[in-house]
């Protein structure tokens, strides 16, 4: 089979990360940094694009990386209609809904946009991942508790569906072959029931499940809607308390997990508290995902930033080895992720699949 070579992008609200494949294997990466004084300039995030690809183009230059090299580009997924999980080509639908941050706002949407300028640049196919928007439910997880409000799939797929082609390769099998609850761990909190390959549950990382670094997770119900309407904060505060202001940086004033687990170490009491909790509801999320699963799970995975921490992944081991074998994947493999997804199209394993929006 042929090394073909990518160039994978994948955009971040203060970077841009990208990269160029030879089949599986990176030969070149970067990332590029954006201060909050050169994004102000642009109202919405489609707006960013021409000014990331001219940014992008540099590095290639002084590098002397022609994309004539190239068999395909693949971006980064953004904020689109509920979609089955797979490699999906970019079209005139896509990019429609992306610009007008139709399903949100979010630094993701540029990387559909800049794979697709410089695909039709350079006559070379462009393509996107496993987005976060990835819905593979059952329809028995979408009821919340309250007729009209909806339980949405919103989720790291990216790297939890890599990382459990990874342990099912390891355990001698595919994606389809077995059941895990995947738990990844960072900036904020997804864990997953993942049946013969499709997500069927998950919590929305951003209003559900564990409080994570900077997100509030699942609140009591009722507290939360009198906090709301006692006047403190607009909707605009509310929803920033819960998204960015919560977690361990409500309780610790810090977003970074080393950060807290070194207080926790010297001994302050309120960071062991407070971590212990945190682990606590990521104990009691994954056991919940087994339940959905009815017990019969084939391993637990462990992955994310949070899981380079011994400290923290030993702590959550205890809780939950009783369930079954636990796999720690560390870290995001996001741009791996993405090359490997539109490789297995170029090489025919997969078919690209289509965004029909209706």
């Amino acid at each position: 089979m042929p090394r073909l070579k990518i160039l994978v992008i994948n955009p971040g609200s203060t970077s841009t990360k990208f990269a160029i494949y030879h089949g599986k294997e990176s030969f070149f990466t970067q990332t590029i940094r954006h201060t909050d004084e050169e994004l102000i300039n642009f109202p919405f995030i489609a707006d960013q694009l021409d000014y990331r690809l001219e940014l992008l183009f540099n590095v290639l230059k002084t590098q002397s990386i022609e994309l004539s090299i190239l068999d395909g580009i693949v971006g980064r997924g953004g904020f689109l209609r509920p979609l089955e999980s797979g490699t999906y080509l970019v079209d005139e639908e896509m990019l429609n809904d992306l610009k007008t941050a139709r399903f949100g706002e979010h630094a993701s949407n540029l990387g559909a946009l800049m794979a697709y300028k410089l695909g039709s640049e350079h006559n070379l196919p462009s393509f996107i991942v496993d987005p976060i928007v990835v819905d593979e439910f059952e329809e028995v997880s979408r009821i919340s508790g309250i007729p009209g409000i909806e339980r949405i799939s919103n989720l790291h797929a990216l790297n939890i569906k890599a990382v459990s082609r990874k342990v099912a390769s390891k355990l001698g099998g595919t994606l389809e072959t077995y059941n895990f609850v995947i738990a990844h761990l960072g900036g904020g909190i997804s864990v997953a029931a993942q049946k013969k390959g499709r997500l069927i549950d998950v919590n929305n990382a951003d209003n559900e499940g564990p409080f994570s670094p900077e997100r509030a997770g699942g609140l009591p119900a009722k507290q939360l809607v009198k906090l709301c309407y006692s006047g403190k904060y607009t909707e605009k505060e509310m929803l920033n308390l819960l998204t960015r202001q919560g977690g361990l940086y409500a309780y610790l004033g810090t977003k970074n997990a080393l950060d807290a687990e070194n207080r926790a170490l010297a001994g302050e009491e309120k960071a062991c508290l407070v971590i212990d909790a945190m682990i606590q509801q990521i104990a009691k999320e994954i056991g919940a995902m087994a339940a959905v699963l009815d017990g019969e799970i084939d391993g637990i995975i462990l992955t994310g930033g949070i899981c380079y921490s011994d400290f923290l992944v030993r702590k959550l081991s205890k809780k939950i080895s009783f369930l079954g074998e636990i796999f720690l994947v560390p870290g995001e493999e996001e741009l791996e992720a993405l090359a490997e997804g539109a490789l297995r199209v170029l090489n025919r394993i997969e078919e690209a699949k289509k965004y029909h929006c209706d």
